[in-house]
């Protein structure tokens, strides 16, 4: 009962106040000022001291400065006989944005992170706290390096908004709930931006998107000219005092211009209080961008930033032309799209580096990040990048079992580990599904794979059971569309949480028209007219004329069509 996560579930613990205003009222070593002020905020009851390496995530005395600060939080926390207080490693963003900036790469913040992680694991800390962070990419970088070096250490979260409500990367409070939440952190909530007062509003939006618990740790309001804190302790108590009526909180302490005096002040509310109730919200499938998206509609999708899809967009990535190929994509989102498919594939291109430098500026573009990516590719390496470049949850289009269950594992569990959705396709090592039979056997077993052998979400699944072309004149192809539909229902049906997407436009391919003669006549004579007998009729023009394949010609002018 003595963990984190147990005393969560009974009371509010108090977080300690700022490290950074403390030091500089402070004269001596660094080590002994860093010792001194852990004692101060403990005596002033905080429950959870966190370690002086908020900046401790890059540079050459990296491990060696982790390894100090923590093994003294450590010793000032044990020491303490009459109650139990918890250490957390402090983990911050870095002066870097990885969703606009060039100065960094995703694996280098990865790789400074990891090497933090461990050296605070080495401490003993009782929870990694991710602190002050306003690029959701940059904290995937870290979260990840926090689960590779210790999975067995919480992980807490806790953002920096702006005055809209937004992160300072432009996501909003729900995407940013719903990107992180794959990642399965203790808690999660705001600190630094502004005061008490003015982050109310936020917070109450939080206690009501969020599965997990919630921390709060303000700023001393905004800062003077001068770059001080007027706040009092007494005056930051009464802005708190709504937040503990409304039993909106599991966590609460300070960050800039806050003391031990403020924390003293906060405290005290704090154990009078009851602790914020996790809410009993529904299970959805949700991608997200800037913005989040639901999928409880007919999603659609924006396929002309897909080379295959556009021969303009094909053209602009190879001649580099990034600008005009964004505005190929900000096209899409203006008509409409709520997921942008992005795929590179194509032999003259190289795909991979494509797709990195396409989703940075992509996500530079608040116009266009604000919906989510579909990553799309054939080749594993691509997708692989595309992960490293998405801000939000994205999905990956796609993984199957045409290479085995233990490849298709391994693919899974990537990105997973990532926290995207995935597209399944109906292909196993036979090779395509093609009947009803073969499309419901080869979804169930991947479903059971993703959701038994790795507890995959099944909201994050979605199912392509392969939309084939009729009317090719093979008999076998007749029943290729009620398949699919009867596909759909079962998937539905039988497979909980499950999505399906589908081209449903690859149906038509045996009646595709492309020669300039013919395009007139289906604009002007092709239509579909309704009839009182409840039945349809396609209006031919009398200049078509049919062959034994089915393959219509234009008679007028003998140009056969493709």
């Amino acid at each position: 009962m003595n963990s984190l996560a147990d005393q969560l579930k009974q009371r509010i613990l108090v977080l300690d106040g700022g490290m950074g205003t403390m030091l500089q009222r402070m004269q001596g070593t660094e080590q002994d000022c860093v010792r001194r002020i852990h004692q101060l905020y403990i005596e002033a009851g905080a429950d959870i001291i966190s370690t002086h390496t908020f900046t401790a995530n890059e540079g050459p005395e990296l491990r060696e400065r982790n390894l100090r600060f923590g093994r003294l939080a450590r010793e000032v926390a044990d020491a303490c006989t009459d109650r139990k207080i918890y250490v957390a490693g402090s983990v911050g963003p870095t002066n870097h944005t990885l969703s606009m900036a060039d100065d960094v790469t995703f694996d280098q913040l990865y790789r400074g992170y990891r090497q933090q992680m461990q050296a605070l694991a080495e401490c003993g800390v009782d929870a990694f706290l991710f602190e002050t962070f306003f690029d959701t990419l940059n904290l995937k970088a870290a979260l990840l390096a926090a689960i590779d070096a210790a999975p067995e250490i919480p992980r807490m979260i806790s953002a920096t908004l702006e005055k809209s409500g937004r992160l300072l990367s432009g996501q909003t409070i729900e995407a940013f709930v719903a990107t992180v939440a794959p990642f399965h952190p203790l808690s999660i909530g705001f600190n630094c931006s502004f005061g008490a007062r003015d982050l109310l509003n936020y917070v109450e939006q939080l206690a009501q998107c969020s599965p997990f618990y919630i921390s709060v740790y303000p700023n001393a309001g905004l800062p003077n000219q001068l770059g001080e804190y007027d706040e009092s302790p007494e005056m930051m108590a009464g802005f708190m005092r709504p937040y503990f009526e409304r039993n909106l909180l599991n966590v609460v302490g300070g960050c800039c211009g806050t003391t031990p005096d403020h924390i003293r002040e906060v405290a005290q509310l704090a154990r009078q209080a009851q602790p914020h109730r996790l809410p009993q919200l529904q299970p959805a499938s949700v991608l997200t961008g800037l913005e989040p998206m639901r999928f409880d509609h007919f999603v659609q999708g924006g396929e002309r930033t897909n080379v295959a899809g556009s021969k303009k967009f094909a053209r602009l990535i190879a001649a580099k032309d990034y600008d005009e190929a964004l505005q190929v994509a900000r096209k899409q989102v203006e008509g409409g799209a709520q997921v942008i498919d992005v795929c590179m594939d194509d032999a003259l291109l190289d795909a991979k580096q494509c797709m990195a430098e396409f989703l940075h500026l992509a996500g530079a573009d608040p116009y266009i990040a604000r919906v989510p990516v579909m990553i799309d590719s054939s080749k594993w390496e691509v997708l692989q990048e595309g992960l490293k470049h998405t801000q939000g949850k994205p999905i990956v289009n796609s993984i199957s079992l045409k290479e085995g269950e233990q490849v298709f594992l391994e693919r899974a569990a990537y990105i997973q580990k990532y926290g995207a959705a995935v597209v399944v396709m109906a292909f196993d090592e036979e090779g395509q599904a093609t009947t009803y039979e073969r499309r419901v056997a080869v979804c169930t077993r991947a479903y059971r794979l993703l959701t038994e052998k790795l507890n995959f979400n099944p909201y994050d699944i979605v199912f392509d059971p392969n939309v084939l072309s009729i009317a090719t004149g093979l008999p076998e192809h007749d029943n290729y569309a009620v398949d699919f539909i009867r596909t759909v229902s079962y998937i539905r049906q039988q497979l909980p949480g499950a999505h399906v997407s589908g081209g449903v436009s690859n149906l038509s391919f045996s009646f595709r028209v492309t020669t300039k003669c013919a395009r007139p006549c289906i604009r002007s004579f092709c239509t579909m007219r309704f009839r009182p007998d409840s039945t349809w009729r396609l209006s031919i023009p009398r200049c078509w004329r049919f062959t034994t394949t089915s393959t219509p010609s234009c008679a007028k002018r003998s140009r056969p069509w493709c």
